[in-house]
């Protein structure tokens, strides 16, 4: 009878986490089939089955006709420096506050933490003002900056997190062994942050790439657009480009499909935080 009932038990999870998979993988599943239809497919003839036929001409007239090229290196430019530089202080601010103990370490961590709970929407207004007094405006810059300050609070609560569970034995013995600080940090510490390393950059990436509101706000140059600006291109003022933008719309998540499938097992280790290292 347990057995039934456990059966019965699985059966259900099963059913519950495939109904979920199915919710998740749709819209994802209508873009990619949006890309592979005709305008008058998508809106009058055949919305929502598979393409009758395959229009390939999509992603050609994306990558050639709407300057894909030119956001997709903007966006990659902008990501990489504000993903590394996020993950760069939030790995040493971490290391601080959990190592370098000072009557201000609980504080200053307190004091990054307020970072989670401020909506990006409240300060978008002195964000603005002060790009402008700093002449940064319709440059990269305008987004890195803001990018890593909006980024940097979640990174720094991953890596301090995990940070906790690292047995201080590890560094005690290399400083037997006469490391300094700087050598077991980049030696003992930075190996075992790995997972933690690949979920704050991977939080990061998924944050500064979708990324579209103060992108919007701080730049105009279209040669300085990132891909979700990009997407506006599609929108004319009589027609809109449907087949083109999920074109756009799939090239445009391939990097993080593709980072989360290198930095996924890693991901899953650093959700575990530290159970690896302590066992």
């Amino acid at each position: 009878m347990l057995l039934l009932k456990n059966h019965w038990a699985r059966a259900v999870v099963i059913l519950i986490l495939s109904i979920l998979c199915l919710v998740s993988l749709y819209p994802f599943l209508y873009m990619l089939l949006m890309s592979l239809k005709s305008n008058h497919e998508i809106l009058f003839t055949n919305p929502f089955g598979l393409p009758e036929k395959l229009y390939f001409q999509n992603y050609a007239n994306a990558w050639s006709k709407f300057d894909i090229p030119v956001y997709f290196k903007n966006s990659v430019s902008v990501t990489l420096l504000s993903v590394s530089s996020t993950v760069f202080f939030a790995t040493l601010f971490s290391y601080a506050v959990t190592r370098l103990k000072t009557k201000w370490s609980n504080a200053a961590n307190s004091y990054i933490s307020i970072g989670l709970f401020i909506p990006m929407q409240i300060i978008l207004i002195p964000m603005v003002v002060l790009i402008k007094r700093w002449h940064m405006a319709n440059t990269h810059l305008a987004l890195i900056i803001p990018y890593i300050a909006f980024e940097l609070p979640f990174s720094c609560l991953i890596m301090y997190g995990f940070m906790r569970q690292i047995p201080r034995e590890f560094e005690e013995a290399a400083y037997i062994d006469g490391a300094g600080v700087l050598r077991t940090f980049l030696q003992i510490i930075c190996p075992m942050l790995i997972p933690a390393l690949s979920a704050a950059c991977l939080y990061a990436f998924i944050g500064v790439w979708n990324e579209f509101t103060v992108a919007l706000i701080m730049i105009s140059k279209d040669s300085l657009k990132t891909l979700p600006l990009g997407l506006l291109n599609f929108q004319g003022q009589h027609e809109t480009d449907w087949g083109g933008m999920g074109a756009a719309m799939i090239l445009a998540a391939i990097p993080a499909v593709v980072l989360y499938m290198i930095l996924g097992k890693q991901l899953e280790k650093a959700l575990s935080i530290g159970a690896g290292i302590k066992g």
